[in-house]
């Protein structure tokens, strides 16, 4: 963590002490340890474990609270901050520790990606498979450590061109052709976009969005559609509620997958919801507004 976000930690860690909390800062020591360290905090019998970084990081940390009775707290300080965005909690590590001590932990369901060696991947915000994930395979790091979001936009521009890996998608029984799936648990993609419209956290069920068509120009009308609102209506792209996805092999093509914006290994897979999973410290706002809109759509079916 650079300097100036290690000053922000201090001012966010001085906050939550003021108010009582006894605070223990665990630096990650590389990729894929943040979980290892979460679980040995729970092991030590603390009360809260604050997951300070970008997405990648919070994902590792719940990835060690699953089955756990600790909540998991979010300080969002990393490149897209997609679950910060998503609960509209305060993108000043400072403004959201303050935050924090009004929420309240909400019990929620997670997704998990298995693979057929069963190899596990948990996800709070969403999976990919097809263009998405190849972005994510393809993304130079220092260029990401360097520019931030815009190294997203500039690998995903840099498809345009190339004839996409189409691959099928198998939900409740009726499979699907496409060249990029979206298995998510919330609105918001990259900190920019929301793409799936009608899903929060608290749904037991993903909104599966899937793009068809293995020529990549088609994606400029996609885009337009998702900033206009209009994805639903647009012709060659599937919305559909799942509690489980197969994502099966594309002949002859190596197709990508990504979990919470992280490179997540190829395709064949299986994506399934893992219900009351983990603690998750929400605003009240957040929570009142996803119920409100869950109970409107118990009553549209």
């Amino acid at each position: 963590m650079r300097g100036s976000r290690l000053a922000l930690l201090s001012d966010a860690k001085a906050i939550l002490r003021e108010h009582g909390a006894e605070v223990e800062a665990i630096p990650t020591e590389g990729p894929r340890t943040a979980g290892v360290a979460a679980r040995v905090a729970v092991a030590d019998g603390v009360d809260l474990v604050v997951a300070a970084g970008g997405d990648g990081t919070i994902n590792e940390v719940a990835e060690g609270l699953i089955g756990t009775d600790v909540p998991l707290g979010i300080l969002p300080a990393g490149t897209a901050n997609v679950l910060a965005c998503e609960m509209r909690i305060p993108l000043s590590m400072r403004r959201a520790a303050e935050a924090l001590l009004s929420y309240s932990q909400e019990r929620i369901s997670v997704g998990r990606l298995v693979t057929p060696d069963e190899d596990e991947r948990y996800f709070l915000l969403m999976a990919g498979a097809g263009l998405d994930a190849h972005i994510v395979y393809s993304l130079n790091s220092a260029l990401k450590r360097r520019m931030g979001k815009l190294a997203y936009w500039l690998a995903g521009f840099s498809q345009f061109g190339r004839t996409l890996e189409e691959f099928s998608v198998r939900a409740d029984g009726v499979e699907h052709r496409c060249s990029f799936a979206l298995i998510a648990k919330v609105r918001n993609y990259g900190g920019d976009l929301e793409i799936a419209r009608e899903v929060t956290l608290l749904d037991d069920e993903f909104e599966v969005v899937l793009f068809h068509g293995r020529a990549s120009w088609r994606y400029v009308g996609y885009l337009a559609a998702v900033a206009a609102n209009q994805l639903k209506n647009m012709k060659n792209v599937t919305v559909l509620r799942a509690r489980e996805v197969e994502l099966l092999n594309a002949p002859n093509d190596r197709v990508y997958l990504q979990v919470d914006g992280e490179f997540a290994g190829q395709l064949p897979a299986r994506v399934e919801m893992v219900p009351s999973a983990i603690s998750l410290l929400m605003s009240p706002e957040y929570i009142a507004k996803a119920c409100g809109e869950r109970r409107t759509a118990e009553v549209r079916i």
